[in-house]
């Protein structure tokens, strides 16, 4: 049987007025929405309701569906230890997603669950749904930090699977957008905050998937958003097909948006299949960069490249520009695929002979020996944007006056521990901000003394 139906929805506890206490009066439209969502959904009265959840386990490369038959969560930590489910897992329809998901080549399992309890982003939303239907089971299915693509490829195998088994079935993408709206939100506050929440209210309500998974990683940070790539499975699942879409809701009066609509198919249409078009998008986009790329940022892709494919560091080609060679200097690589950051490795003072040397060393170390990512694989050196950052000479400062975000990286030290975080990155606006991030980096306590340093890079592309 096909997909019946989607719908995105919010999970913010405050909504149950076991835990809102009055508060849930603010959000009343984000109240009649899920309202009007929950009848929609026992009208159609599904076998499964497939959730996908910001908030349940999480991994960087991988996909984790909760495994077993069934599980169950309450609302304690919120202090509403009064409202607990239980669910029915579907392990017939959860086996054949991991099947066709692998077919897509996609890292997907029920290994590594970190908590079986489930989480507030999925009862938050089974709460309102059981109030007018329970005769389901459920598939709670966790994001990654991988691409939008990839959350895509995964929504596209849940639909393939959707196809092949006896079942009615509807998708729950739970998910709040931005967390800074407003200066007096838990959260604070970011110009990104509600340009985001307008944008993506605006892709919903025109059905652009598209728009969705062209948000880039920087835009969403800065925006402290949790629901996209939820959203974007969704859009994979309803891929190949037109598509009936209605907002019943947006608002954020507590510095956080919440929005609930409801998608429906209605017919093919081999226009809509966003996963070409965006391949497509990605692969211009990347022959235009590397065709601008300077001989910087060319050395670090070649030794990369070299190392991946051969596992032997490039040596030092001949024909280089003067300052590569004659020149030493503390030298930062980045990686990025799709926005999203991949890899960055580099040194705060000279290790090798010149810049060039500095730059073959951190390519290869960037795209191998950062503990955040598992190792480049060679299938993965075509996606990537290369950035070089070469230092200029740190200088100790007494005051956080003498810092600006933008034209200057920060160093902090204490007895051993240091800290570097770069200068002009996206969603770290103020001196205030480097400090805090550069301290939590070296695991340095902000009450200690510690000292400051600044730096300005010359940054290549």
């Amino acid at each position: 049987m096909p997909l019946l139906a989607t719908f995105i929805v919010p999970h913010p506890p405050i909504i149950l007025p076991e835990i809102g206490r009055g508060e849930q009066q603010k959000i009343q439209k984000t109240i009649q929405g899920y309202q009007i969502i929950a009848h929609k959904i026992a009208e159609l009265k599904p076998d499964t309701i497939i959730i996908t959840t910001p908030h349940s386990t999480m991994y960087s490369n991988y996909f984790h569906i909760s495994p077993g038959p069934t599980a169950q969560g309450s609302l304690s930590q919120f202090g509403a230890s009064s409202i607990k489910i239980t669910v029915d897992y579907d392990s017939e329809l959860r086996e054949k997603i991991i099947s066709k998901a692998r077919d897509h080549e996609l890292p997907v399992g029920v290994m590594g669950e970190k908590n079986k309890t489930l989480d507030h982003g999925t009862m938050v939303p089974l709460v309102f749904i059981n109030q007018f239907y329970n005769n389901y089971q459920i598939i709670r299915i966790g994001l990654s930090g991988m691409s939008p693509l990839h959350h895509y490829e995964l929504g596209m195998s849940i639909k393939e699977a959707i196809d092949e088994v006896n079942r009615k079935v509807v998708i729950v993408s739970s998910g709040d957008l931005s967390h800074k709206l407003t200066k007096e939100g838990p959260y604070g506050f970011s110009h990104e905050g509600p340009l985001f929440d307008q944008q993506l209210v605006l892709a919903i309500i025109n059905i652009d998937f598209l728009a969705m998974m062209n948000f880039s990683s920087d835009f969403c940070d800065a925006a402290a958003e949790c629901g996209l790539n939820s959203f974007i499975i969704m859009a994979g699942a309803l891929h190949g097909m037109a598509v009936e879409s209605e907002l019943h809701s947006y608002e954020g009066p507590f510095g956080v948006g919440y929005a609930t609509a409801t998608f429906k198919p209605t017919k093919p249409d081999e226009l809509r299949r966003f996963d070409q078009i965006y391949r497509m998008n990605q692969t211009e986009l990347l022959s235009k960069i590397k065709a601008e790329e300077d001989s910087y940022v060319r050395l670090a892709r070649q030794s990369l490249e070299f190392f991946i494919r051969s596992k032997k560091h490039l040596k030092r080609p001949d024909g280089l520009q003067d300052e590569l060679i004659n020149q030493k200097a503390g030298v930062f690589v980045s990686l990025k695929i799709e926005g999203r950051l991949r890899g960055c490795i580099g040194t705060i003072e000279p290790t090798s002979a010149c810049i060039a040397d500095e730059i073959i060393q951190n390519a290869v170390s960037s795209g191998t020996a950062d503990p955040r990512f598992s190792p480049v694989s060679e299938i993965e050196l075509d996606q990537i944007v290369y950035s070089v950052d070469v230092l200029k000479k740190s200088e100790t400062v007494s005051t956080i006056d003498e810092l600006d975000a933008k034209r200057y990286g920060v160093i902090v030290r204490y007895r051993g521990k240091s800290g570097l975080l770069l200068p002009n990155l996206e969603g770290v606006d103020t001196p205030q901000e480097q400090l805090e991030i550069a301290l939590q980096k070296a695991g340095i306590d902000p009450s200690l003394p510690y000292s400051i340093e600044r730096f300005e890079v010359i940054r290549h592309h």
